[in-house]
């Protein structure tokens, strides 16, 4: 049994995905402070600080393979540190004395942030990527049922009609703006960090600088202004803007959750056939892929605070916060991971009942349709005096289980001021839609063209990538 459900073999795919696994493993961590290692001799051979084939040899043999990580580990519990067990065995396995000549000028924390937003960045690119899958499943979606009608539902209850088009539009809208909100965090959160031991890049002198924005170039980073060793608000706003994105899909798929209730059964979530819903009860069809993206929005959202907490560090630099980021960094992006490619599937496989969604439009028998007639009457009695008529019948109606037609047709003022024709036209919820078509449209439209220009610049995720 694993410690945490993302390492779990029985669980782990509930939580997690292999991509976002193989980002976070042990594995790509080390090979991520080799490939910092290796670019910083790069540069520094290049303007003259190290030789060039000390550059080269240390290139050659930063490599994960080339390493025991079972003694690299034995010695970070040895000496309480995680690089100077790294640079000791780089300096094992180069030839010569390549080895005396990595890390030069850097320090610890330099080597783990930047090796750690090189994972950030092809975790992000798998994020974003099922996202960009999702936005387009839930346009196609939205396109398909545009004229769909439903009943909506304010505070649980029925309110008026919609389209299960507008409903997704609304979705969609929402990951459009998660999508923005990717790409105005990129600029921010993916910045590498070189500095030295306080973050002056004093043991480089002169050639500091340099080596900082020579490094970043090499990397495919941004260039910080300053040193961020102490300040984590990048790390913080990743969480936060993970646990947005992760809140959104979880809000869906808690819809399609209430939705696929025995009562609605107006959506149901992807079956196959084998899939069991309860080991005592055959006839169960639970929505258990809803209900675990639910689960994965919730402990996100309380990762948040503890990455708002993080940011709390002291002077030039201290471990606290840095041994906090080491246990959500992964936790949060595999979960995010998890989530945004569960909706894709979802979403894709989706049953939608349009027969049970009519029937629920009559269930409380013409109730629904009380704004129009409140409308109509306005124009002859007023709309305050209309509101007090209209709720007077309602509230008799709903008491009695009885038809609204028949209670309008009760009153003499309605009957003498609207036909039972007039009224079973104001009844007719498929007419009542308002703007929701032109609002799918404008929705599904700016979600296309954002999908066509991300498609042109953004990078391919690790999962779609080919050997």
């Amino acid at each position: 049994m694993a410690a945490y459900v993302i390492d779990s073999r029985l669980f782990g795919d509930q939580f997690s995905t292999e991509a976002s696994r193989r980002i976070f493993s042990d594995e790509n961590t080390v090979q991520k402070w080799l490939d910092v290692e290796a670019a910083l001799a790069r540069v520094e051979a290049r303007l003259g600080i190290v030789p060039q084939s000390a550059a080269d040899e240390i290139t050659r043999k930063a490599r994960v393979e080339l390493f025991d990580l079972d003694a690299m580990k034995r010695e970070m519990d040895r000496t309480s540190h995680p690089i100077v067990p790294l640079v000791r065995a780089i300096k094992e396995v180069c030839d010569g004395d390549a080895g005396q000549f990595v890390h030069w000028g850097a320090t610890t924390q330099d080597i783990m942030d930047t090796g750690t937003i090189l994972q950030l960045r092809e975790a992000l690119d798998e994020i974003e990527a099922a996202t960009r899958r999702l936005s387009g499943n839930l346009a196609d979606l939205a396109e398909t049922h545009k004229s769909t009608v439903m009943a909506g539902r304010t505070h649980g209850q029925q309110a008026l009609p919609i389209t299960f088009g507008f409903k997704v539009a609304q979705w969609l809208d929402e990951v459009c703006r998660n999508l923005e909100r990717f790409g105005e965090m990129r600029r921010r959160v993916l910045v590498g960090q070189f500095g030295g031991a306080v973050g002056t890049l004093a043991a480089l002198g002169a050639e500091g600088e340099p080596v900082q924005r020579g490094l970043m170039n090499e990397l495919g980073l941004a260039c910080p202004e300053i040193s961020w060793q102490s300040s984590r608000d990048r790390i913080a706003e990743l969480v936060c803007v993970l646990a947005i994105c992760t809140s959104t899909i979880g809000r869906m798929a808690h819809e399609i959750y209430s939705l696929q209730k025995t009562e609605f059964a107006e959506l149901e979530e992807p079956f196959s056939p084998g899939k069991v819903g309860s080991s005592t009860m055959p006839h169960k069809r639970n929505p258990p892929t809803c209900e675990t993206i639910v689960a994965i929005s919730k402990i996100l959202r309380s990762t948040a605070p503890l990455a708002l907490e993080a940011m709390m560090t002291e002077h030039e630099r201290d471990k606290i916060g840095l041994q906090t980021e080491r246990e959500f960094i992964s936790r949060a992006c595999c979960l995010a991971d998890a989530a945004a490619k569960k909706a894709c599937v979802v979403v894709a496989g989706l049953t939608v009942k349009p027969q049970n969604m009519e029937r629920n439009l009559w269930i409380q028998k013409g109730l629904l349709m009380s704004e129009p007639v409140m409308m109509a009457l306005s124009a002859k009695f007023g709309r305050q005096r209309a509101h007090e008529m209209v709720y007077e019948i309602c509230m008799k109606v709903f008491e009695a289980d009885a038809s609204f037609k028949d209670g309008l047709l009760d009153n003499p003022d309605i009957k003498r001021n609207l036909t039972p024709e007039k009224i079973d036209e104001m009844l007719d919820p498929h007419i009542y839609t308002g703007s929701a078509g032109f609002f799918v449209d404008r929705i599904v439209r700016k979600a296309r063209q954002e999908g066509e220009r991300s498609s042109r610049s953004s990078p391919t995720p690790l999962s779609d990538k080919r050997e």
